[in-house]
């Protein structure tokens, strides 16, 4: 029997829950949402005891989340036959087997409903820095209509706030996003409190160009999203005052600009079309004869650009991109490449040139590295130009 049509049996076998149990549609999460703790686990005993193999679907999707977790523990195995009992043991040796410490006997279910289970429903996320220099951050919380409300923000501390989108939906439907959000191979999001959520939205907003609206619906919704207790320590920070660079340097970090993992966060267009100017001018010099020598004059103009590129409010946005680098770095586990941003960090907060650094020239070569190679080839044409944009992906 498939979990759909044990449910709808189990429906018009328990005509108190039908009501609960019809409208989730088959949706084991849904269920959570629709059930109290109660009726969950009720209906999870009965499916041990009429359809174990349903059962054991449910309880596998169960596992997933911190409600089903508790019904799983709270079922008794007493009076199940012995395909149920197999069905509910073999559940709680995996949750067992997953660092869940299970009590030597189970808890009774004695309220309808935890309280305030609609207040719980709240929380924030952070992506990684895209190669753009934007990142999402999402904020969830109870819907005053039932279900739950998420925020969608694109900010970046360059570009201010890039997008924002409301989105309601159930529990489960926002559970299952989050997800997803969470384990996916590129850029996972990662769980933050949201009052610093929402001061890395606030930061964004505040350096959002003057004259230039909000995303549609964003000012409506500022004062939810992007208001943080003074203070609140931003990701970058936390990382900062936790993890010491140690013998990491900035050649380090250049590695993983070079390997596409943090970077290259390009400037304004309007300066990448004048460097491609200059790279022109140079490349169709007749002063230049040598290759080495064409080769050696676009790359100083690169080095030379460096410190005009990174003026002081860039090297401030540039500090917090690679501090945040480093934070999600630090949350995955990797110390190693964590200390590397943080040791390029420290050159972009000092005052020295940035001509020799490693990390400022590829943060600048990379986009232009089609407009050089042409360069370096011959004459540049008119369309390089346009060549400075064509490697980036926008969020």
């Amino acid at each position: 029997m498939s979990l759909a049509d044990a449910l709808e049996a189990a429906a018009s076998a328990n005509e108190d829950l039908a009501d609960e149990i019809r409208p989730a549609n088959g949706d084991a999460y849904q269920l959570l949402d629709s059930l109290d703790d109660a009726g969950a686990a009720r209906l999870l005993g009965w499916l041990l005891a009429e359809a174990p193999e349903a059962a054991g679907e449910l309880a596998e999707a169960w596992m997933d989340e911190e409600e089903g977790v508790r019904i799983l523990l709270a079922v008794s195995d007493e009076g199940l036959p012995k395909p149920g009992r197999k069905v509910l043991r073999r559940a709680l040796h995996r949750l067992r087997s997953s660092g869940v410490a299970l009590p030597e006997r189970a808890p009774t279910v004695t309220v309808a409903r935890i309280g305030g289970v609609e207040d719980r429903i709240e929380g924030a996320w952070l992506s990684p820095l895209d190669p753009m220099g934007a990142r999402f951050a999402y904020q969830l919380e109870p819907h005053p209509q039932g279900g739950a409300r998420l925020f969608e923000i694109v900010v970046d501390d360059a570009r201010g706030i890039v997008g924002f989108d409301v989105y309601s939906a159930s529990r489960s439907r926002v559970r299952a996003f989050l997800r997803d959000l969470t384990k996916r191979e590129a850029f996972p999001a990662i769980e933050v409190p949201l009052d610093v959520a929402r001061a890395v939205v606030a930061r964004a907003a505040a350096v959002h160009p003057t004259g230039q609206p909000f995303p549609k619906g964003f000012t409506d919704w500022r004062t939810r999203v992007a208001e943080a207790p003074e203070g609140t320590a931003f990701p970058g920070e936390e990382v900062a005052s936790a993890l010491a660079v140690g013998d990491a340097t900035p050649e380090d970090a250049a590695k993983l600009v070079e390997a596409g993992r943090i970077g290259p966060w390009p400037a304004d267009q309007e300066v990448l079309v004048e460097l491609v100017e200059r790279l022109r001018t140079a490349a169709d010099s007749p002063l230049i004869v040598s290759g080495s020598t064409k080769q050696e004059q676009l790359q100083e103009i690169v080095a030379a650009a460096a410190d005009e590129v990174f003026d002081e409010k860039a090297r401030q946005v540039a500090v917090i991109r690679l501090q945040d680098s480093a934070w999600s770095f630090w949350k995955r586990d990797d110390d190693g490449a964590a200390r590397a941003c943080l040791a390029a960090a420290q050159v972009f907060a000092g005052s020295g040139e940035l001509r020799d650094d490693p990390v400022a020239r590829l943060l600048l070569e990379l986009p232009l590295r089609p407009a050089l190679e042409a360069a370096e080839a011959g004459p540049v044409p008119d369309e390089a130009a346009e060549a400075a944009d064509s490697p980036i992906v926008t969020p």
